[in-house]
């Protein structure tokens, strides 16, 4: 999953950056809001973490204009401005949840979770095609009951295949999804990834799951 990160604070930015990364999420980090608006316009994100006080843009008016825009991304607004008045001002102009600093890291990755399970109410918690099974809270990965240890990169890549699952998606669909703006898209760092996975989650096993279209993308899908 692809989150946007909008905190001018560089610090806090890194900080943020760094977890959700090792938390398998591909994360973009800008500094101003109007910076963030036009991030967030290209529609491409999954979450979108925003402070309130911010140049060039203030957070509830980034927020504003892109609810106004038809662009329905969950937020969470990320701030020092914790009064109740504040928290209902953010919660208006259409925030999913309202974080107060200083935060506990565990308990933003909970809200996220929450929040990205209420924006996806058509997808089950636990995804499944065939015996492969993936927990999105848990991070725990299956198949035919045997356990699959994925690095950070790997799970999000087969998180996306598995929310596609039957669905041909090309490298640039998955570059969008699981890597930031930085990936070099010139690169064939998705073959790699996508070779490195096949190894963990078809090989020993009868039926491969992931399969290349030529010319065309990957599908995740039982034959």
């Amino acid at each position: 999953m692809r989150v946007l990160v909008v905190e001018d604070n560089a610090d806090m930015g890194a900080y943020l950056g760094q977890g959700l990364r090792e938390q398998g999420f591909a994360v973009d980090v800008v500094t101003d809001g109007r910076q963030g608006f036009d991030y967030a316009s290209t529609g491409v994100y999954d979450l979108l973490i925003l402070d309130r006080m911010l140049p060039g843009e203030e957070g509830l008016q980034v927020l504003r204009q892109l609810r106004a825009r038809g662009i329905q991304t969950p937020s969470i607004f990320l701030t020092a401005k914790g009064t109740v008045d504040d928290r209902v001002l953010g919660l208006d102009a259409g925030a999913d949840d309202y974080l107060v600093k200083p935060f506990s890291f565990a308990e933003l990755l909970a809200r996220i979770r929450v929040v990205l399970r209420r924006g996806t109410e058509a997808a089950p918690p636990v995804l499944q095609v065939a015996d492969l099974v993936l927990d999105p809270a848990s991070r725990i990965v299956e198949r035919g009951g045997q356990r699959l240890e994925l690095s950070a990169k790997q799970f999000a890549l087969l998180h996306y295949l598995m929310r596609q699952a039957g669905q041909v998606v090309d490298r640039t669909m998955i570059q969008e999804h699981v890597w930031n703006y930085e990936f070099d898209g010139l690169t064939n760092v998705v073959d790699v990834h996508i070779n490195r996975l096949r190894n963990k989650v078809d090989k020993g096993f009868d039926r491969p799951l992931i399969h290349t279209l030529r010319g065309v993308g990957y599908v995740l899908r039982e034959e």
